[in-house]
């Protein structure tokens, strides 16, 4: 990859990791579009990259992170379900659906049709948690079964989890707050799994590579994490899943 592609993959990653629209189809989908095969090297940057952007949690909300345990326990019952079926597939997810633009596609049109029929069905319930220190550890370990659906490249992390946390009765901001929280755990996993498998054939221009893309999707999260927030106040996630939908027919168009 030339710097110009690093970049590219940064600012991808930065925008798309915390919206309900799947990261890693469309760091898959805009490897396709800039020629970039799936190589090994490739495979492990679209999951090593995230880690910039969960960098960026861990900026905006040290506060929080750090004023005890509370949340930590939930995050870390909620990162269970993935970890476990992570641990357990994790070579089939990589050589089989890594890299699958078809199953990127089916999965961004599936879900953009999911993400609207739920949010029409969806009824706000008469008491909803608004703290994250309140949530269940029942309801954080349903979050986490959500969130490990997301296993599948182009579901997306953020989508699940914060569907699965409506479900259960989260306000809208709590969820999407703990979902920015439990990428922490979630990715730090991902990345040190992959890299523990693969870094050992990788050369030293690629990690180079890699820690450039990491600084830009860190800087580009910080702005997308903040525009969220707002966005959630007034809006419902309808949009995403129309967006999700027509960038599957795009790009369906694109590849024939």
């Amino acid at each position: 990859m030339n710097i110009l592609q690093v970049l590219i993959f940064g600012v991808v990653e930065g925008i798309t990791e915390f919206l309900p629209i799947s990261s890693t189809g469309h760091l898959i989908l805009t490897a396709k579009l800039l020629g970039v095969g799936q190589s090994e090297f490739i495979k492990s940057f679209q999951i090593a990259i995230q880690l910039g952007a969960i960098l960026s949690v861990v900026v905006i909300y040290w506060d929080r992170l750090t004023s005890g345990s509370k949340i930590w326990k939930r995050l870390l019952v909620s990162f269970l379900p993935t970890a476990l079926i992570g641990a357990l597939l994790y070579k089939m997810i990589k050589r089989y659906l890594l890299g699958n633009n078809a199953v990127v596609l089916w999965s961004l049109f599936i879900g953009g049709l999911f993400l609207i029929i739920f949010e029409l069905l969806y009824r706000r319930k008469e008491e909803e948690v608004e703290e994250i220190c309140a949530i269940s550890y029942r309801q954080a370990l349903i979050i986490g079964l959500f969130q490990s659906v997301a296993m599948i490249p182009g579901v997306s992390r953020a989508a699940a989890t914060i569907i699965g946390g409506l479900v259960v009765g989260l306000k809208r901001k709590t969820i999407v707050e703990f979902s920015f929280l439990l990428a922490i755990p979630t990715m730090f996993a991902a990345t040190a799994l992959d890299l523990f498998k693969s870094a050992q054939a990788f050369k030293a221009e690629q990690f180079a590579s890699l820690g450039a893309g990491l600084v830009v999707s860190f800087v580009v999260a910080i702005i997308a994490i903040k525009f969220l927030l707002v966005f959630i106040k007034r809006h419902s996630f309808i949009s995403f899943g129309i967006y999700r939908i027509i960038i599957a027919l795009v790009f369906w168009f694109i590849m024939k």
